[in-house]
């Protein structure tokens, strides 16, 4: 079995700021990967909210970057997927099962698993993923400003998405399945009282229409069955994120949609020496930047839990 200080399950924007914080403290972090080595941001074309780059960059290009730094310092990155753990409430050292068949013993586990966007799963959807479709308004809004767009969902995240791009689109579509919002009153009011949103209650996406880029979609009213066509630029889904959580949940305390909960002002579990970052824990901001910013505070929690451990160990 092998014995680590560090180790780091994840590798978007959380999981390698904690590498590197990890690696200048000389914790020797192993990071796998996972699934999708990089995390969202490696299906996101261009990045121009992160600060530290003026021109912008391409998603997939910034990530290789976070790679190539956490390396250099000395981060230990795999390519693998943790499939199962078994966490000690005691304190002890915890077991990590790679791929099914690898067993890894780790000092402290830090978390960044990430969050996955809810899609529609439509062909056309999952074709233009990226060139025009897009399930974060306030990472890609930006780039339809003066457009028309549609974003689909009737829940809070919806409507807030849907005030905030209609403050640089010409016109945003609320396309909302039932006849009603499951929004708050008060971002209920606030999306009524926006003159250049126009909500289609009973209306649900059949197809989002062009071939290189989003150029419109097709609507069905799933009470009269009338269908539809919309001309729009830009296409957001806002029906939710499922936290990449599940092989914890028999250890770690989660709310009711599975997000990681922590202590306040840290990034403590309530298992001693397993710390979490990034959109595991983090349903609110859901930004690289915060990401990268909890994955710093994991790194920080862990290496001052390492050396309260050490202490506690030589003083016993």
């Amino acid at each position: 079995m092998e014995k680590v200080e560090c180790l780091i399950i994840g590798s978007g924007p959380a999981g390698y700021t904690a590498a590197i914080y990890a690696a200048r403290a000389d914790m020797k972090p192993v990071v796998y990967e996972g699934l999708q080595p990089g995390g969202q941001l490696t299906i996101t074309t261009d990045v121009e909210n992160y600060p530290g780059y003026p021109d912008g960059i391409m998603g997939p290009e910034m990530m290789d970057n976070f790679k190539k730094q956490a390396v250099r310092l000395g981060a230990d990155v795999r390519f693998g997927m943790v499939t199962s753990v078994e966490f000690d409430r005691n304190g002890g050292n915890h077991k990590v099962f790679v791929d099914g068949t690898k067993e890894i013993e780790a000092e402290t586990v830090i978390i960044s698993t990430g969050a996955s966007a809810k899609w529609l799963n439509l062909p056309s959807e999952q074709r233009l993923n990226g060139s025009g479709v897009s399930a974060c308004a306030v990472c890609d809004g930006f780039f339809y400003r003066g457009e028309d767009v549609a974003i689909v969902g009737g829940g809070d995240t919806a409507a807030e998405e849907a005030t905030y791009l209609s403050k640089i689109c010409s016109k945003v579509y609320m396309l909302v399945r039932k006849d009603h919002f499951r929004a708050s009153k008060a971002m209920q009011h606030k999306v009524e009282n926006t003159p250049n949103i126009e909500v289609l209650f009973n209306h649900e996406t059949l197809e989002v229409l062009g071939e290189q880029t989003v150029e419109g979609v097709r609507v069905v009213n799933n009470i009269t069955k009338e269908e539809k066509e919309i001309p729009i630029k830009g296409f957001f889904v806002a029906i939710g994120h499922k936290p990449n959580t599940d092989i914890f949940k028999d250890y770690l305390e989660m709310d009711e949609a599975g997000y990681i909960k922590t202590k306040p002002d840290s990034t403590k579990t309530d298992i001693p020496g397993v710390f979490v970052s990034g959109d595991a824990q983090d349903k609110v901001y859901r930004q690289a930047v915060t990401a990268a910013g909890t994955g710093c505070m994991a790194a920080l929690d862990a290496e001052r839990y390492l050396s309260m451990r050490g202490y506690s160990e030589e003083t016993a």
